[in-house]
């Protein structure tokens, strides 16, 4: 019998500040408003004090952005770009230095930070980078950029939701406003510090942080020409109201409760391997989470029970830890959201059962949970939990699979798990859901566009599709 042996990734490799600012115009400046903390989730410690920006502090990006845009819009775009080729080698250069930050963070596992999202983030450049100068070859004729972009979003993939914000406003010939979320704030401003090593110009990509008001003054600004949003879908519709009639371009990318459904005829252990994947990924803080797992019930106990023979090797703790598949729960207030919809599934009757897990004394954490005897009704089936949550529920036909993945407001993604193609098709063409997995699931590429149906958003992100965003068509 082995022994565990921790395997920490050091943090030595990360120059962490004690106090940041905001980057407008090329340049770390002071916020006006309050400063904030950012903190450690996995241990509670302050990492850093950071500046918020004030309505003015956003109106000194934006101006910054407007005048930039008249220089990076009239570039060619194969100078635009060798700016995000160089953006893109400078990630993969100081790949350890963001992967350790962005665990540290926002608490997730090292190993999803370096394997997962650094490398999507530089790919993401890279390939933007390959489209700028072909845009009219991308069927958008002598399309011009919009402008202003204004970008907002989340604290669940902080540097992945930027690079595919960034990228392609970039390629396009756009300039930036970002604001990242208030409690993942860190890498976004360390991605400031790459545009000024890219030598990237002065206000093509501004960084202003602080919290709800901040985004909301970038949203409303009048000289904002197209906003990008990707988070709840509750703020998501705000936004949808502040924007209506002012004519600027929108995308939203919100909530999800994905189902992932497999029938009897699916290898059972790669389907709970990609059942894993799907919702205890970066602790369930995935828009397309594959939350509710539909499962054929001629083969409910035998999946269940490989299932939860899985869910026992997981090992939470130290997001460090090259070892660690679930880290910590992003924030206090995230965790309180978790356990109060868990709480209410129990109470409505459905069966609650986590593997033995010992959780650290100090963070946020929660361990990973399966709901079995879960009605349509309940809450943890119907709910955007958003952490490491499964809900399971059964199905005897592939008909009334379809009717019970559609039965929800949302409509992000789903999976599918059989071994007849001719059936993946026949789900993929019925199911309400921009993305459609078969056989796997949380698989991404920079050149396949990402987005939703119904209360999950509208518009796309990535591939040729995500250019159209950023241009006047």
């Amino acid at each position: 019998m082995f022994e565990y042996a921790p395997a920490p990734e050091s943090r030595d490799v990360v120059d962490l500040k004690s106090s940041y600012g905001l980057f407008i115009n090329g340049e770390f400046v002071d916020g006006s408003g309050t400063p904030f903390k950012t903190v450690n989730p996995a241990t509670e410690e302050t990492l850093a004090e950071v500046a918020t920006a004030s309505s003015d502090d956003v109106d000194r990006a934006v101006q910054a952005a407007r005048k930039a845009f008249g220089v990076w819009s009239a570039l060619p775009g194969a100078e635009r770009a060798k700016y995000l080729f160089r953006i893109a080698r400078i990630i993969q250069e100081r790949a350890r230095e963001l992967a350790v930050l962005e665990s540290l963070d926002n608490g997730k596992p090292i190993r999803e930070s370096r394997d997962v999202d650094v490398p999507l983030v530089a790919a993401h450049f890279f390939y933007y980078a390959g489209w700028a100068d072909k845009l009219e070859y991308a069927g958008f004729g002598s399309a011009k950029p919009l402008g202003v972009a204004g970008q907002v979003i989340p604290w669940n993939f902080p540097l992945l939701m930027l690079a595919w914000k960034i990228a392609p406003a970039l390629a396009c010939g756009n300039t930036v406003v970002l604001k990242p979320a208030e409690t993942t704030p860190l890498t976004a401003l360390l991605f400031a510090d790459i545009c000024r090593q890219a030598d990237l110009p002065p206000g093509v990509v501004n960084i202003v942080t602080g919290a709800g008001e901040t985004g909301a003054a970038v949203v409303a600004h009048p000289d904002v020409n197209k906003v990008a949003f990707t988070g709840s879908t509750e703020v998501g519709r705000i936004i949808a109201r502040t924007v209506a009639g002012t004519g600027k371009k929108l995308t939203l990318e919100l909530g999800g409760k994905a189902a992932n459904i497999v029938f009897d005829d699916a290898a059972v252990d790669q389907a709970v391997e990609g059942i894993v994947n799907g919702i205890f990924f970066n602790q369930g803080h995935v828009c397309c989470a594959g939350s509710r797992l539909l499962v054929q019930e001629s083969i409910q106990e035998e999946l269940l029970a490989a299932l939860k023979r899985r869910l026992g090797t997981l090992r939470l703790g130290d997001p460090l830890d090259k070892n660690t598949d679930i880290g910590a729960i992003n924030s206090a207030e995230q965790l309180a959201k978790i356990r109060r919809l868990s709480d209410l599934g129990e109470s409505e009757g459905a069966e609650r059962w986590s593997p033995a897990c010992e959780l650290p004394g100090k963070g946020f954490w929660f361990p990973p949970t399966l709901f079995t005897g879960v009605a349509q009704s309940h809450s943890v089936a119907r709910e955007e939990i958003f952490g490491p949550v499964l809900s399971v529920l059964t199905f005897r036909t592939p008909a009334e699979a379809v009717e019970k993945a559609n039965n929800t407001p949302y409509g992000l993604s789903a999976g599918v798990w059989t071994e007849k193609g001719s059936r993946i098709l026949w789900m993929a063409d019925r199911l309400r859901a921009g993305v459609v997995w078969a056989n796997t699931f949380n698989k991404f590429d920079p050149a396949s566009p990402f987005g939703g149906f119904k209360e999950s958003g509208f518009g796309r992100e990535g591939g040729r599709h995500g250019l159209e965003a950023y241009l006047e068509v």
